[in-house]
C-alpha cells in the first residue's frame, strides 16, 4: 500500500510539473534554471546535488549508447511536432494576411466562401456605391466584383491534377490591392483571353509559364503575366471577369464584391446598409475575418493531429528514458549508497537523477528543433482550401514553436527521470552496500 501512494505521488508531481510547463511561458524556464542554479550553487543540499549530478555525468560517456536512446527519441518527438506546427502556423499566417480591417467582404446570405455565392449585376453595383465605400483619385468607388471558379491543372511535383482558382477580376482589383505587382511579362488586356498567374501558382503547376496556353473552361487562355501579392492569392490565376464569366456561362453575375472602406470604423455602418437592402440578401465581413476563418478547421486539425502524433512519440520517448535511466541507477547502487552512508540526503540524489535526465532531454530538443528549422523552415506546400482549390504556403519555424518543442523535452525528460530519481533516493544504504 506504502508503494502504491508513493507511486500515485510521484505521478501527482509528474503531472503537475508538465501541467505547468504547458500553462506557464517560456520565459519562465529560465527563472526556474536560475533559481535552480541558485539553489545548487548556495545550499549544502544544493552543492550536495550538484557533486553527485557531476559524477553521474561523467559516466554518460561510459552508457553512450543508452544516453543517445533518450537523446535521439526526443529529438524525433519535438522535429515532428515542430515541423507539423509549422505547417499549420504557415497555413493560417498566409491566409490570414490576406485580409485587413480596411476591407470588406460581401457575399451571399449563408455563403461560407466565395465559389457558392452568387450575386447579380444590380447587387454589385449598389453595394459598390454605398456611402463608406472609399473612392480613387478619380472619384471612383475601389470596389472590385470578382468571380471565382475553378479550373483543373497537373501540379508539376507529381504530375496529377489538382484544382487551381481562376479570379475574375477588373481594373478596381489593382486599386483594392495595392500590394499586387507584376514581376513578370505584363497585365492582361480586357475583353481577351489572357491571363496572369500568381507567384506560388506558377511554382506549384506545370504549364503555367509565360507564353504558354491553358485549357480553362474549355477555351484557350494566354498566360502573359506574373504576380505577387505576398499572400493566398499568390496560388490563383486572374483573368478579365467578362471573359471568366463568358467562359464559364455565368451571365453577368460575381461570386463576391469586396470594398475598400473610408476607414476601419465603417464597417459597422456597412454592413448595416448592405445586410438591411431588401432587394437582395447578403452578408458582409471584414477581409480579415473572412480568410481567418477559411483557416481554422484544417489549422485546428493539423495541430490536433500533430498533437496526437506527438503524445504517441512522447510516450514512447518517456519509456526509453525511463528504460535508460534506471539502467544508469541501477550500474551506481554501489555509489548511491556510499553517498548516502556519508550523509547525502535523498533529495540531492533526487535532484541529481533529475537533472542528467533533462540535460539530455534538452540536447535531444535542441538537435530536434535545429533540424526542423533547417528542413521546414519556408519549406513550400500546398493543401486544399475551403475554395476546394490548391492553396500554395510556406511552412513557418517561429521561435514559439521552438519553444513549445522545448517544453516537449523538458516534460518528456522530466516524467522520464522522475521514477528512477525517486526509487535511487529511497534504495536502502544496506542493500546498496551489499553490492561492494
Amino acid at each position: 500500500m506504502r508503494k502504491l501512494g508513493s507511486a500515485l505521488l510521484t505521478l501527482l508531481a509528474a503531472a503537475a510539473f508538465v501541467a505547468l510547463l504547458v500553462a506557464l511561458p517560456w520565459w519562465s524556464a529560465a527563472i526556474a534554471a536560475a533559481a535552480l542554479a541558485a539553489w545548487l550553487f548556495s545550499t549544502r543540499s544544493g552543492r550536495q546535488a550538484w557533486s553527485v549530478t557531476g559524477v553521474g555525468i561523467a559516466t554518460v560517456p561510459q552508457r553512450l549508447g543508452a544516453a543517445s536512446v533518450v537523446v535521439v527519441g526526443i529529438a524525433g518527438v519535438v522535429g515532428v511536432l515542430v515541423a507539423l506546427f509549422a505547417m499549420a502556423q504557415g497555413f493560417q499566417a498566409t491566409l490570414a494576411q490576406t485580409g485587413n480591417d480596411s476591407t470588406a467582404i460581401v457575399l451571399r446570405a449563408n455563403s461560407q466562401t466565395e465559389l457558392n455565392s452568387v450575386l447579380d449585376h444590380d447587387a454589385t453595383t449598389i453595394i459598390g456605391g454605398e456611402p463608406q465605400v472609399a473612392h480613387d483619385a478619380q472619384g471612383r468607388p475601389i470596389a472590385s466584383p470578382e468571380l471565382v471558379v475553378v479550373a483543373s491543372l497537373p501540379k508539376k511535383s507529381t504530375g496529377l491534377d489538382a484544382n487551381v482558382e481562376v479570379r475574375g477580376i477588373g481594373e478596381e482589383a489593382w486599386a483594392l490591392r495595392p500590394q499586387a505587382h507584376i514581376i513578370a511579362g505584363r497585365r492582361f488586356t480586357p475583353g481577351l483571353r489572357e491571363m496572369i498567374v500568381g507567384k506560388r501558382a506558377l511554382q506549384e503547376f506545370a504549364h503555367t509559364a509565360l507564353g504558354t496556353t491553358l485549357d480553362i473552361g474549355g477555351q484557350p487562355f494566354k498566360v502573359v503575366g506574373e504576380f505577387e501579392t505576398g499572400d493566398e492569392h499568390d496560388s490563383e490565376l486572374w483573368a478579365d471577369a467578362d471573359v471568366v464569366a463568358s467562359t464559364y456561362r455565368r451571365g453577368d453575375s460575381r461570386t463576391s464584391v469586396t470594398v475598400r472602406l473610408r476607414s476601419p470604423t465603417q464597417f459597422d455602418a456597412f454592413k448595416a446598409a448592405v445586410t438591411a437592402d431588401p432587394r437582395f440578401k447578403v452578408d458582409a465581413s471584414t477581409t480579415r475575418d473572412y480568410y481567418s476563418r477559411q483557416s481554422q478547421d484544417l489549422t485546428k486539425l493539423i495541430r490536433v493531429v500533430g498533437t496526437t502524433v506527438g503524445v504517441i512519440m512522447a510516450i514512447g520517448a518517456v519509456f526509453g528514458a525511463l528504460n535508460t535511466m534506471y539502467a544508469a541507477v541501477a550500474t551506481r547502487t554501489r555509489e548511491i549508497a556510499t553517498l548516502r552512508a556519508m550523509g547525502f540526503r535523498g533529495g540531492p540524489v533526487v535532484v541529481s537523477v533529475l537533472i542528467e535526465t533533462l540535460l539530455l532531454a534538452i540536447v535531444g530538443g535542441v538537435i530536434g528543433a535545429a533540424l526542423a528549422w533547417a528542413i521546414f523552415d519556408h519549406y513550400t506546400a500546398s493543401t486544399l482550401g475551403a475554395n476546394f482549390s490548391e492553396v500554395v504556403f510556406e511552412f513557418r519555424v517561429t521561435p514559439v514553436l521552438l519553444a513549445a518543442g522545448l517544453k516537449w523535452a523538458l516534460a518528456i525528460g522530466f516524467v522520464g527521470g522522475l521514477f528512477p530519481a525517486v526509487r535511487a533516493a529511497r534504495m536502502p544504504v544496506t542493500e546498496g552496500l551489499r553490492e561492494l
